[in-house]
């Protein structure tokens, strides 16, 4: 007599969808759910290691991963939270490890996914908050030096925003987005950024607009924050093609960033600014260095060199992958571009997919001096999408010639069929819910 199998387990989507259901709201702000689920938890937001909380419009993730690289060049375990991720959920944790940050394992994701929601029993609570409890109580788990923060939404009820006593909080550069939610002027946008900032705890801010920069100054003086602002107390710029850095205590001149884009430069430099503001690790100019060289942000003007989709484009393309999606990340990608054209100049095809929330006539706008040629494609299983013919509506209006394709595979599929003297430079653009679709599709999904 066999004994009879095991019954399978449910799936992981099926537990995600199960905790999505305990609240009506994807995005819902608030701190009273979160902070009952940290009771109910025995607060591990209280057991991490010391936190570096990062707000910001643009470039949040981009700074982290500098700060991950330049951390861990030190020899340093590094945990981090980042959202939202680009092909698996595991993306938005890793876990901290002499010789570098490991994604966490699926094994581990799940059982702590469960045991929050076991002890969750039931209370409503986003499945954002759910995301960022499971990373507490990662963190709170496994010993590390440091733990990096990213702020999923806004910053002042952002479910992060539960730490209590953070090492710095960081400040990228604010814009408009998200305004149904954070607000319709600069002004308010950048309170709700402002918000991380915490009594007594060193808040270091990149260069922003004057009216995000006055916001800044009140709540840092208000909370007796020392402040360390891009262009006041600290400076970055490009020398003959160098990252060069300087501060008080000094000037560094380092390699360029391997992440492209001069927008990267500004990251980079607000990496070093917080490092050298809280001056908790004592690095040395090397793994500043090797931090800014190695540092890797997929779908962050990432050059996709091969892959199942390059390879349906047109034969010795270049196809860039961004996922800029407001008209400021338009802005850095354009410049970015223009970059490039000057070094080597091809014929420019933007394929864009955006969400319905988007301003895609700001975004556009960018890349109109750069191509007369759009294909407008879906985001792929989202119904949140925006239409491609609403998408292209907004592309003829800066008088773009425009296409709709059923897909990235279509678009480059048709790119391919075009007589071009020289190959195109097609840049994949609008959402990140499109750059994790093309990852996975062309087999190079973050590692």
């Amino acid at each position: 007599m066999t004994a009879s199998a095991a019954p399978s387990q449910p799936s992981f989507e099926a537990l995600i969808a199960r905790i999505s259901a305990l609240h009506p709201k994807r995005i819902d702000l608030s701190l009273d759910r979160m902070r009952g689920l940290m009771e109910r938890l025995d607060h591990p937001e209280r057991k991490l290691p010391p936190v570096i909380h990062v707000a910001g419009t643009n470039g949040k993730g981009s700074t982290i991963a500098y700060l991950r690289a330049i951390l861990e060049a030190s020899g340093l375990r590094v945990h981090v939270f980042t959202s939202p991720y680009l092909v698996r959920l595991n993306e938005c944790y890793r876990l901290g490890a002499v010789g570098g940050a490991k994604l966490v394992g699926d094994d581990e994701l799940r059982a702590t996914f469960e045991d929050c929601e076991r002890i969750n029993a039931g209370n409503p609570v986003t499945i954002f908050e759910m995301e960022t409890a499971v990373a507490f109580c990662l963190f709170a788990k496994h010993p590390a030096d440091v733990a990096l923060l990213e702020v999923g939404l806004g910053g002042r009820l952002d479910s992060t925003n539960v730490v209590e006593t953070p090492l710095a909080a960081v400040i990228a550069p604010v814009s408009m987005d998200h305004m149904e939610f954070l607000g319709d002027t600069l002004s308010l946008i950048a309170g709700e950024k402002a918000a991380i900032i915490k009594r007594n705890v060193p808040v270091i801010s990149a260069e922003q607009a004057p009216e995000a920069m006055a916001v800044i100054e009140a709540q840092a003086s208000r909370m007796r924050a020392p402040l360390h602002a891009a262009g006041q107390q600290w400076h970055v710029g490009v020398e003959r093609g160098r990252l060069v850095y300087q501060d008080e205590r000094g000037l560094m001149d380092l390699a360029a960033p391997k992440l492209f884009g001069r927008h990267q430069f500004d990251n980079a430099g607000l990496a070093i600014a917080t490092l050298r503001a809280i001056d908790t690790f004592k690095l040395n100019i090397a793994a500043y260095e090797a931090g800014i060289v190695n540092a890797e942000w997929p779908a962050r003007m990432q050059r996709l060199a091969s892959g199942t989709l390059v390879c349906q484009g047109p034969q010795g393309s270049e196809v860039w992958l961004d996922g800029g999606h407001n008209a400021e990340g338009g802005r850095v990608a354009a410049a970015a571009l223009g970059d490039l054209e000057e070094r080597v100049s091809r014929p420019l095809v933007v394929i864009a997919g955006m969400m319905a929330n988007k301003d895609a006539n700001a975004f556009l706008a960018n890349f109109a001096g750069l191509t007369r040629h759009i294909i407008a494609v879906p985001v792929p299983g989202r119904d949140n999408g925006m239409a491609p013919d609403k998408l292209a509506d907004a592309a003829r209006a800066l008088g773009m010639r425009v296409e709709i394709a059923g897909g990235v595979d279509a678009a480059l599929q048709r790119l391919a069929t075009l007589a071009y003297e020289v190959p195109p430079r097609i840049l994949i653009t609008g959402s990140l819910y499109l750059a994790g679709p093309v990852l996975a599709a062309n087999g190079t999904p973050p590692a």
